[in-house]
Formats: structure tokens, C-alpha cells, sequence
């Protein structure tokens, strides 16, 4: 059995990219699983999934971003399983503009996406979290920690999740949660995808094409796979872990490490 036998874990935004690299972690790592999602056909094939390959997995599809939605993820794995062990706040958009041209509604929305859905999620679970001494892993990104061009909302977004994830660790862990964090760069996922394209069409090539450019100053020289991610996520959860706490941790090949007024200068072809 693994360590985390008979555990369970809340997954948002599990239907696909990030999110449903982290459920076949975890489930693989012996957690019971609920993907939720505010798209149903993914987050129940997700669920779908999981089942056949035999581990106990439940969708709901809701708006973790509504308040009613975040309650009635919990409030199901709270039914399903009896208790929630872990939270992995993945729900996010990347709508985003500079701030001159973002409006309003653009603002909210990638807000009410990227860090309120977290607030609203880990708030429903922390009864649960702190009876079983449980713990929260937000998907956060290195635009939490750098800016990205005319990406405010979302670069913000980001950032206020990183603070959120270290006054979830300051303010509970005298109650035995831990709260952490993983600043992905890029991922291999449909949503880079969609960006390397536009990329690529603005640049007249291809999405591989695009992706070696954008990374051409990394210094792994590629994006992430999800997967990797999703190990981040499993080690920030696990017991190895047991004494991180408060971390917002880079998963971005090195991106945050470097000073682009040098890579300029002396950007190497290797």
C-alpha cells in the first residue's frame, strides 16, 4: 500500500492539462480522487478514467470560482469519501491584457478564476484539512513571481495566490495544515498550446518552432511536462515534504534564475 492509502484528495481544473496530470499522480499514489471542473464532459472523463484503471475517483462539475460551486465540490468529497486529506487548487484561465486594456469584467473574472475559486475551495475544506491535519497545494506560475507582458491580470492573479498560499500556511499551520505552492513556467498543456500557435502564427512557424523560441533563454531549453508538475505537487503533499511549509516553489526549468540582459548578450546556440 502507499503512503497514501485510504487518503483523499480535492483536484480543480482536473479535467485536463496540469490538473489531470496531477489526478493520475495522486490516484496512482493511492488517493481517492474528486476532479472537479467547471467543464463536465472533461472533468467526468477524467473521473471516467481513473475509475477503470481502480481507483476511487468522483467529478463534479461546478464553478469553483462561485461560491455555491466551491461548497458543493467539498461538500461532495466531504459525502463521498468522509474527509478531505488534500487540496490542489488548479482552476485557472489566462485571459489576461495590460492593464490599459483590460477591462473590468476581464479583471474579475481572471481574478475570480485564478485566486478566489483558491480562497473559496481551501475555506469550504479547512474543517476537514485541519481534523486530519491535511494540506493545500495551489498551482501558482512563475508569472506569480515575474511579470509577464500584458498580463496583468493574470501575472497579479497569480501573485496574490502565492500570498494566499502563505497566509493559509502562517495562519493554519500552528493546526497541523501545510500550505504550499508550485510557479510552473511553460507546460505542454492544450492552453500553452492555444499560446505557442499564436506564437507561431505571428512568427510564421510552427507550434515546435514557437515553443523552442519562447525557451531559447531557459536553461533546459524546453517546456515542462505535465507530469513533471504533477511530481512537484506530489512531493509538496507527501510526507518527505512534512516540514515545508509557506513554499511557492519554481517548477520552470530554470526561467526564474536568469537575467535577460545577459542571455541577450551571450545567448549560446547549445
Amino acid at each position: 500500500m502507499s503512503e497514501r492509502a485510504g487518503r483523499y484528495a480535492i483536484v480543480t481544473g482536473g479535467g485536463t492539462g496540469i490538473g489531470l496530470a496531477v489526478a493520475r499522480r495522486l490516484a496512482g499514489d493511492g488517493y481517492g480522487l474528486l476532479v472537479g471542473g467547471r467543464r463536465e464532459e472533461p472533468c467526468r472523463a477524467a473521473a471516467a478514467e481513473l475509475k477503470a484503471a481502480g481507483h476511487e475517483a468522483v467529478a463534479v462539475p461546478a464553478d469553483a470560482g462561485d461560491p455555491a460551486g466551491a461548497e458543493r465540490i467539498v461538500a461532495a468529497a466531504l459525502e463521498h469519501f468522509g474527509g478531505v486529506d488534500l487540496v490542489v487548487n488548479n482552476a485557472g484561465i489566462g485571459d489576461a491584457a495590460a492593464v490599459g486594456e483590460e477591462t473590468p469584467e476581464g479583471w474579475e473574472r481572471v481574478m475570480r478564476t485564478n485566486l478566489t475559486a483558491a480562497f473559496l475551495v481551501a475555506r469550504a475544506a479547512l474543517p476537514s484539512l485541519i481534523e486530519r491535519r491535511g494540506s493545500i497545494v495551489n498551482v501558482a506560475s512563475v508569472n506569480g513571481l515575474l511579470a509577464g507582458p500584458g498580463w496583468a491580470a493574470y501575472s497579479t492573479s497569480k501573485a496574490g495566490l502565492i500570498m494566499l498560499t502563505k497566509s493559509l500556511a502562517n495562519d493554519y499551520g500552528p493546526r497541523g495544515v501545510r500550505a504550499n505552492c508550485v510557479c510552473p513556467g511553460w507546460v505542454r498543456t492544450p492552453m500553452a498550446d492555444a499560446d505557442m500557435d499564436e506564437v507561431a502564427r505571428l512568427r510564421g512557424i510552427d507550434r515546435e518552432q514557437a515553443y523552442q523560441l519562447t525557451h531559447a533563454d531557459n536553461p533546459l531549453r524546453r517546456p515542462a511536462e505535465p507530469e513533471e508538475v504533477a511530481g512537484a505537487v506530489a512531493f509538496l503533499a507527501g510526507a518527505d515534504a512534512g516540514y515545508v511549509n509557506g513554499v511557492a516553489l519554481p517548477v520552470d526549468g530554470g526561467t526564474s534564475v536568469v537575467d535577460p540582459t545577459a542571455a541577450a548578450q551571450f545567448r549560446s546556440s547549445g
